[in-house]
């Protein structure tokens, strides 16, 4: 199901007058009186004569703005491609603007083989921006076409850096390949089908990436959930013909002194169950289990990077369907740990998996929780398609805003609001699994607290990101982010494991 193709990432210096390439990704700004080309590696009369083609051309500067002119005699490449950098001036340029711009060329590039990328690039933070812009732009799924695409995705870059000499520039260009990688790979598991990709599928899909790598995979298959008691995974997948699975993948290296535990939302198709969704736009329902891919990949990477924390996942994965043993409207649900929920909407399924994740993460006494998910249409009509939500405990609900903001990821912290919390009781049970209606996304964090354990009486810090927005794109492809999964939420979680290990 994985099956990203390889990205060859190097550097050199800024003199490129004898490196070849099929193109040259040269920066373009957008100033009041157009645009201006910026760390040209030219001379000043061919830069000249290259800035005057430009307005000629009546280019702006604006982001994802891709304009091709012929090769000049100063390289040997065989394209010049500028691509607008947006509102910024040189000196104020940020790491998110060059990751865009350079992700945006390489993925309008697409067809080319090899791409030479001349963006203003001085320093390692900029020249790992410009590299893991580049991975991340260098994507296609053709996993279910009967023939691969016509344009593949850029297999080689060279990127022109003053930096290149520098000592921290390799790492920088391994965790810029580790990143785009999981990013494409999550994008991958995504955007397969979901007859592909159902919950033993995507635990053996789990089992197989583990192998070579630090990591310790253990499924736990529906009849053993069923003995155990994971009463929201099982009243959740008993409507499928395929039985439901949570897994829990392990990465504990010798030197960790935190343990950081990610649980991710897994439905691998959501029909609404008997709260039966609208037929229109169903089949992006398949994204539903986004989360959980998300906190795989990002396990996966941090290994990948040897990072000294220790990392759970679990994958909550079932599939919601109508089935003849569906639970119903009404039905009580005994979840794992004893919570009893009264289940009023069956659509409301996500926080139901969830809750038993949180339960059994939350047993190991890690030092922080933070769970991953597409779990409502409330986050995306608070905050839009590409910002996440994330709630929780107040410090780590902040920090991981933060983290996201270093990796260049939108994301901003909303409360839990305590009268919310009434809303969720029920008249028969512990809990009722939804409340209310205004502010749903909050409500949904409040059912979700409830889950989350307690280690000597004080509560273990949780964070809850849902990402029903920007784990799934159906608009026109951005910058490096491209039409349907996008990969949301990868960088957010590795940036934030970097600090954890880091002691921050």
């Amino acid at each position: 199901m994985i099956n990203s193709s390889d990205l060859k990432l190097t550097a050199v210096s800024t003199d490129i007058k004898r490196i070849g390439a099929g193109a040259l990704v040269l920066g373009v700004v957008k100033g009041a009186d157009g645009p201006t080309l910026v760390a040209s590696p030219f001379s000043p009369k061919a830069t000249a004569s290259l800035q005057a083609s430009l307005n000629l051309l009546n280019a702006s500067g604006a982001a994802d703005e891709l304009t091709r002119l012929p090769a000049t005699g100063e390289t040997k490449a065989e394209l010049l491609a500028f691509i607008g950098l947006g509102s910024f001036e040189e000196s104020t340029l940020t790491e998110e603007a060059l990751r865009r711009a350079a992700g945006s060329a390489t993925r309008q590039l697409a067809g080319t083989s090899s791409v030479l990328f001349a963006l203003p690039a001085a320093t390692v933070a900029q020249a790992g921006a410009v590299a893991e812009g580049i991975a991340m732009g260098a994507y296609d799924f053709s996993n279910h076409r009967s023939t691969p695409a016509k344009k593949l995705p850029l297999s080689e870059a060279v990127i022109a850096t003053a930096a290149s000499a520098d000592k921290g520039l390799p790492a920088a260009l391994k965790r810029a390949a580790v990143i785009g990688r999981a990013v494409r790979a999550t994008r991958d598991l995504v955007n397969t089908a979901p007859n592909v990709l159902f919950p033993e599928s995507f635990a053996q899909e789990v089992k197989d990436t583990a192998k070579g790598l630090a990591l310790k995979v253990t499924v736990i298959d529906d009849k053993k959930l069923e003995k155990d008691g994971y009463g929201g995974l099982t009243g959740v997948g008993r409507g499928s013909d395929r039985g439901p699975r949570l897994v829990k993948v392990e990465y504990s290296p010798a030197k960790a002194t935190k343990h950081l535990a990610l649980v991710g939302k897994g439905i691998t198709f959501d029909t609404g169950g008997i709260s039966i969704k609208p037929a229109a736009g169903m089949h992006a329902m398949k994204n539903d289990m986004a989360g959980a891919a998300t906190i795989h990949q990002a396990i996966v990477a941090i290994a990948e990077l040897g990072l000294p924390v220790k990392i759970t996942a679990w994958l909550c994965l079932a599939e919601n369907m109508p089935g003849g043993g569906s639970t119903r409207p009404g039905d009580v649900i005994t979840m794992f740990g004893g919570k009893t929920v009264e289940v009023l909407n069956t659509d409301a399924e996500g926080r139901l998996v969830m809750a038993d994740g949180l339960v059994a993460a939350s047993a190991e006494k890690p030092d922080a929780i933070i769970d991953v998910a597409t779990l409502t249409g409330a986050q995306v009509v608070a905050l839009g398609v590409r910002t996440a939500g994330v709630m929780g405990d107040e410090a780590l609900r902040d920090s991981v805003v933060a983290a996201a903001d270093r990796a260049g990821e939108a994301a901003w912290a909303m409360p839990i609001p305590e009268e919310l919390r009434p809303s969720i009781d029920s008249q028969v049970a512990d809990l009722a699994n939804i409340g209310e209606r205004m502010g749903g996304m909050m409500t949904a964090a409040a059912f979700l607290n409830e889950f989350v354990g307690e280690v000597d009486g004080v509560k273990i810090p949780w964070a809850h990101m849902d990402i029903a927005g920007p784990a799934f794109n159906e608009a026109a492809p951005f910058g490096y982010t491209h039409k349907n999964a996008t990969g949301s939420s990868v960088r957010t979680l590795v940036t934030f494991a970097e600090e954890m290990a880091a002691g921050k």
